[in-house]
């Protein structure tokens, strides 16, 4: 089925995902051209978070992207997106991990990582207002039904506010203990728009409520790894291979706590574009996608 990963006898140290119609086109063209011609753009810094819980189900909180979008429109994602240059600024309390200790996880420079690990929080809550933060370092805030925090995301959104005002404002820290790092990815050099994704992952806080109001989400909801690529097979849902490989790794999971506190070996992953048997696939190496 499209999009799925496909094993290529002669590649064993790869896999192959079969890339979907919709976003196959440039990356073809980009491929048949001499390689003096290829342009790359350079990629973005950004930040995902897969939400995650297991009260009855095992389940993980996905978009389905407008379809207009530039980037991966019509896709199944986990809530994110580019850094903001003030993701970096000081002024963001933490509690957990300093910028430095994730600065070593990330194997980035300090502001570098003050900037993806704040990106991450803080596109969770503009996505679908989940807040990883509380009044003190072992606390989660457990009620946001103010209209206050509506206008937070919103001042958040048109760029008024910076997360490290919004939690300055309501005397609160940034929890950077509730992320685990599980995956980092690099759009293939062949796309117009590229970033340079980590992916977290991160248990839903008690008390709050993930919505679907993000004006990037066509849809969004709790569902099942399981169910996303049964999903997938059926035609129903399109992943692109970073989040078919992250999704494929939820649905192993037994231990939910054990598994957050893993701390898992994440190297950067860069898909490549390569024709075969007269289609168009992103190949992955083995060790960024191990089935």
């Amino acid at each position: 089925m499209e999009g799925q990963g496909t094993a290529d006898p002669g590649a064993g140290a790869y896999r192959d995902f079969a890339v979907p119609e919709v976003v196959a086109e440039h990356a073809r063209s980009w491929l048949r051209r001499p390689p003096a011609e290829r342009s790359t753009a350079p990629p973005r810094a950004s930040a995902t978070v897969m939400l995650l819980r297991d009260d009855p189900r095992h389940e993980v909180f996905v978009l389905r992207r407008v379809a207009a979008m530039a980037f991966a429109g019509g896709m199944v994602a986990f809530p994110g997106g580019g850094v903001d240059p003030r993701d970096a600024e000081v002024g963001v309390p933490w509690a957990g991990p300093d910028a430095r200790s994730w600065a070593r996880r990330l194997g980035t420079r300090e502001d570098a990582a003050r900037q993806l690990v704040t990106a991450a929080a803080r596109e969770v809550f503009e996505e679908c207002g989940v807040l990883l933060a509380g009044r003190s370092t072992d606390t989660v805030v457990d009620d946001l039904r103010d209209e206050v925090w509506r206008q937070e995301r919103a001042g958040l959104l048109d760029r008024t506010s910076s997360f490290a005002q919004v939690l300055q404002r309501h005397g609160l820290v940034l929890r950077t203990d509730l992320l685990s790092l599980r995956g980092h990815w690099v759009t293939p050099e062949c796309e117009p728009r590229r970033y340079d994704t980590r992916f977290f992952a991160a248990r839903m806080p008690q008390g709050q409520v993930a919505d679907d109001e993000s004006s990037e989400a066509a849809e969004a909801g709790w569902r099942t790894p399981d169910e996303i690529l049964q999903g997938q097979r059926e035609g129903r849902d399109l992943l692109l291979p970073p989040t078919q490989v992250m999704v494929e790794d939820l649905a192993d999971v037994r231990d939910l706590d054990a598994w957050l506190g893993q701390r898992p070996h994440v190297p950067a992953v860069t898909p490549v574009p390569v024709e075969r048997d007269g289609r168009l696939w992103i190949r992955v190496p083995r060790h960024g996608a191990a089935r």
